[in-house]
């Protein structure tokens, strides 16, 4: 070789092989080592390269391999075993005993037992909140783990905010209905001063609460106009941010000025009808003040970082505390006007616990006489309302202000009958029986307070002696408030009584329909009588059928159709819609009022979810007719299919069903267009393909696939539908395999190439590449199946023409990957359905394989891929698998290579040959990987490569063999190499020595050195 180039060469009888450049000749042996002498010695300059020639040089040999006898070998040892008491998922229980203390000085002893060796268990650690991260967090910062942490705050809020239960209904949950059943069109105005802008410091002097509260009008003062809800609604949330950043930075003065401005907007009624939503937004501006000021305090309580207890005493709050505490309350005492002084004090009611222990009791009877001085009801009432509330949150047990604040709504109520309500409500335009809706959230919460675990006997005795006090349109509105706020069992068992109470209420005060309304509510959650049922149902729709407006019709009706479907049968709710149709039809009223025929349908097949049932309603589809709005169509159409598909137990084929159904799924299929999102798509796909899924005609295979080309025709823009549709005819043809036994008649033979023919034909309309090639395939291995083998041949003909179209980069859930492993995995499946895949009579030996390994050669794979050789790996893999006598498995009465050529020795050496091909193109990719940068991948492939031969190679041929050292050599040449896999390696190589007829292993492991890193 040339002088200064380095070689490393290893002797053996007649033959010479250089590690690096891995090239053999038998006419020269090295005189020394790092020297290679001999015609046609190649020394490469990189010291790291795979040379070409040993695949021309030598050959592959595939080791013979009897499967069943290794399958056996691999069994695992069968072992009797006593289970008694243990069970693998039985839980391990750890019982420890008391350390003793010895009389040695530090000498404990401890005993436990186990059910399992008392092994600790592994997953049980977790359970005692111990985990190591929480322990290193906390010896991290001492600090925190001192102080009240973030947690511990929220677990006091939520044990204080649930003292009334979990089974009272809280305000939040009625604060979403409120607003957006209280809306105006009408223009909002928002009037507000923040005082002089300097001097924020929160002082404790006279002389600046007076300055600020008694004469406030010394300052700016901004007015908003013409503002729309949704503007007026923005301020207001821009206000609640303000407070929190003035709070923040400490200007308390400012905070309390923006919640005493706010509380003003109580006392405006200009826009009436949005007065119970103003309410909902003032009041959680109010909320965020109290429950600063309470943490304020509760700071300020701590000793040694030491958080009060939840339920702590008054003697446990410091001086500081107590002070500031009194502070605050003399500072809303000095507010001049009547509603924001009461709603601030009643936002920081909770902070009389740091005083006194009867401080909240005392202070509540004050703040309900304080409402008797508000003039407007409508003002009055919403202020109880906030009281009770607070109330409740503190002080649930003290029952005596709640009745306190009802009864004196109740002696009130008579001021809506005063000319300056009147004139008002004249103004503004708004009738009585609208007037008196918006008093309902208020009084239903009252009432909710009040029966919140009153005794049944006492809760009715007080609302029927309520409603005797009351004038005609306060019994109205006030049975409303009592059907909404009382439990509905308590309702339902009363059922009649309230009916006959709901007749004898004046249609011009409180509308009766909406009273109608309340008690269809209560009976959807409660059962009546069953005496009373179908009384009750009479009852309520001859005034619900009589009502003139489409709206006020539907609301109501909407509430006693699931009332109906509950109790009743399909003929009592065919008459429902019947008449819904019949209300709602004229001038289109249904256009208005889609949200609550969505309603009703959604209630009828929650309750009817036997679909042969649903659609023997006669009316039942034309109701669906009536959304004429292609949105919402879909939407109803999207419920009707989910309930099919949840509901559905067994499959069907009654037609009804189907062509019901069939003409919903075209409906959700027709609205797709190109602007459809893909998670649309997809939703409104899976919905179809579980239709599809449902269908079955049993035994009538040709009306199965009958109903899958229809589909194909109906469902052609969504392609996972088509996906679907390919994979239910490839289910029926083995289906129809599995009927005759594998032993197909002329008739089934015909079918199943129908079958096929369907797929091959649909396949290509797909966009998805992979998605194609994988039915391709898998369509291929059911024609090969079904003993139909040239369908079988043009399937796996097209995928091996698809496979030069795959693209580099792919989109995988949104994102662009690299498309290359993907195509990987499909070759790899596809070399194992080849192996059993005979050959053409016409077309040559392994004509498929070859086809492929052209296509391999001539793609084009990413410069930093090795993708190409593991693919030729594999392909080695398939090789070695076809020179077997017999092959590892089969396709049932279709005769493979192994019986068509019986070990033929020209076929074997066509199988040779392409060995020898694919050898040579992974030493000549090794070659290319000498380059510094790309020393790893070499060592990650000639391990690879190795492998390959051990698993597959007969190592008893003397250059495989060699070449087996060399890879192994060059996998840990440049200090790349995975130890740990090559020792494993090197031990899984001594084992296999041990077994008979493999002394050539032994042999191969004392030729495999392994090189420690240094």
């Amino acid at each position: 070789g040339a002088p200064g180039l380095v070689c490393v060469c290893v002797r053996a009888p007649g033959l010479c092989v250089c590690v690096v450049c891995m090239t053999f000749t038998t006419a020269w042996r090295c005189a020394e080592p790092g020297q290679c002498r001999g015609a046609g010695t190649a020394l490469l300059r990189d010291g790291a390269a795979a040379g070409s020639r040993a695949g021309r040089d030598g050959r592959w040999h595939a080791r013979s391999r009897n499967y069943v006898s290794e399958s056996e070998a691999c069994k695992l040892e069968s072992v009797p075993l006593d289970f008694g008491d243990y069970h693998p998922l039985k839980p391990i229980t750890v019982t420890e005993s008391k350390t003793k203390k010895m009389n040695r000085k530090g000498s404990t002893s401890s005993t436990s037992s186990s059910s399992s060796n008392s092994l600790m268990d592994p997953l049980s650690s977790v359970l005692d909140g111990t985990d190591p991260l929480s322990l290193f967090a906390a010896a991290a910062d001492p600090v925190t783990a001192l102080a009240p942490t973030d947690g511990a705050r929220r677990k006091r809020d939520k044990d204080e905010s649930s003292a009334v239960g979990s089974d009272f209904e809280p305000w939040s949950n009625k604060r979403g209905d409120i607003l957006a059943r209280y809306t105006t069109t009408e223009k909002l105005s928002i009037n507000l001063y923040m005082g002089s802008e300097k001097g924020d410091t929160l002082l404790p002097s006279l002389l600046l609460l007076f300055s600020r509260f008694v004469f406030p009008y010394q300052g700016s003062q901004k007015e908003l106009l013409n503002l729309t809800q949704q503007d007026y609604m923005n301020r207001i949330e821009e206000l609640n941010q303000s407070l929190k950043d003035a709070w923040s930075s400490d200007q308390k003065v400012k905070a309390l000025k923006i919640v005493i401005q706010c509380s003003k907007l109580l006392s405006d009624t200009t826009v009436i009808q949005f007065y119970p939503s103003k309410f909902v937004l003032i009041t959680d501006i109010l909320d965020t003040f109290g429950k600063l000021v309470y943490e304020r305090i509760l700071s300020m309580c701590m000793d040694n970082r030491v958080s009060l207890p939840d339920n702590f005493s008054p003697e446990s709050v410091n001086d500081t505390a107590k002070e500031t505490c009194l502070n605050w309350f003399f500072k809303i005492a000095s507010i001049r006007e009547l509603i924001p002084r009461f709603y601030v004090e009643a936002a920081i009611l909770k902070c009389n616990k740091f005083l006194s222990k009867t401080g909240i009791s005392e202070c509540l009877p004050r703040l309900t006489s304080m409402i008797r001085g508000i003039g407007d009801p409508l003002v009055a009432v919403y202020a109880r309302a906030y009281l009770c509330r607070v109330g409740m949150e503190v002080a649930p047990q003290l029952k005596e202000s709640l009745n306190k604040n009802f009864f004196d709504f109740l002696l009130t109520f008579k001021q809506i009958h005063g000319d300056t309500v009147q004139n008002q409500l004249v103004v503004q335009g708004v009738e009585i029986p609208l007037y008196l809706t918006l008093y309902s959230p208020a009084i239903d919460w009252i009432l909710q307070c009040i029966a919140y675990h009153a005794p049944d006997v006492t809760t009715f005795e007080l609302m029927l002696s309520c409603i005797d006090l009351c004038c005609v349109h306060c019994s109205a509105l006030l049975l409303n408030s009592i059907m909404s706020a009382f439990r509905a069992d308590f309702i339902a068992a009363r059922s009649m009584d309230f009916i006959a109470m709901i007749k004898e209420c004046d249609e011009s005060g409180f509308p009766k329909h909406l009273l109608f309304r309340s008690l269809g509510l209560n009976l959807a959650l409660a059962d009546p009588p069953e005496n009373d049922r179908l009384q009750i149902l009479n009852e309520a729709w001859k005034v619900i059928t009589k009502l003139k407006n489409p709206q006020d019709y539907i609301n109501c009706a909407e509430v006693w159709v699931e009332y109906t479907c509950r109790h009743f049968t399909k003929r009592e709710v065919n008459t429902v819609l019947a008449d819904v149709i019949k209300h709602m039809t004229p001038d289109r009223a249904f256009e208005d009022a889609y949200p609550q025929l969505q309603s009703i349908i959604q209630k009828v097949i929650t309750y009817i979810y036997d679909f042969a049932l649903l659609f023997s309603v006669e009316k039942f589809l034309p109701f669906l007719d009536m959304f004429q709005k292609e949105s919402v169509r879909v939407e109803v159409c999207k419920c009707i299919m989910e309930s099919f598909i949840k509901h559905q137990q067994e499959s069907t084929k009654d037609p009804v069903i189907l062509n019901a159904l069939l003409h919903i799924c075209k409906t959700m299929h027709d609205s797709v267009n190109a602007l459809t999102l893909e998670d649309e798509k997809r939703m409104l796909a899976a919905l179809i393909n579980g239709f599809i899924k449902m269908v079955s005609f049993g035994r009538d295979f040709e009306q199965q696939l009958s109903f899958y080309v229809e589909s194909r025709s109906m469902f052609c823009n969504l392609e996972p539908v088509l996906v679907q549709l390919i994979h239910s005819v490839n289910q029926l043809a083995m289906e129809t395999r599995r009927v005759m036994k594998g032993s197909h008649s002329r008739k089934t033979a015909a079918f199943v190439r129908a079958c096929v023919a369907f797929c091959f034909i649909t396949i290509p309309s797909l966009s998805s590449i992979f998605t194609r090639l994988n039915l391709y395939l898998h369509s291929g291995q059911v024609a090969l199946a079904n003993q139909c083998l040239s369908q079988a041949d043009a399937f796996f003909k097209a995928a091996v023409s698809l496979v030069p179209e795959v693209p580099k980069m792919i989109s995988v859930d949104g994102k662009m990957r690299p498309s290359d492993a993907f195509l990987l995995e499909f070759l790899c499946n596809f070399f194992s359905t080849l192996l059993v895949v005979p050959d053409h009579p016409e077309q040559g030996v392994l004509f498929l394989v070859r086809g492929l390994l052209n296509v391999i050669q001539d793609y084009t794979w990413e410069d930093n891929s090795d993708d190409k050789v593991r693919i030729y790996t594999n392909v080695l893999h398939l090789l070695s698998a076809m020179t077997q006598e017999a092959y590892i498995y089969h396709v049932d009465k279709v005769d493979s290579n192994d019986t068509l050529y019986g070990g033929d020795s020209k076929f074997l050496a066509e199988i040779n040959k392409l060995s020898e091909t694919v050898v040579s193109q992974i030493l000549d990719h090794l070659k290319t990987l000498g380059k510094e940068e790309t020393l790893k991948r070499q060592s990650q492939l000639a391990l690879y490569f190795f492998n390959t031969i051990l698993a597959h190679g007969d190592l008893r041929n003397n250059r495989l063999n060699q070449l087996s050292v060399n890879l192994w050599n060059l996998a840990q040449k440049h200090g790349f190499a995975d130890t740990k896999t090559m020792v494993k390696t090197l031990e899984y190589i001594k084992r296999r020595s041990q077994e008979p007829a493999m002394n050539h292993f032994t042999e191969l492991a004392l030729r495999l050195p392994l090189q420690s890193r240094t």
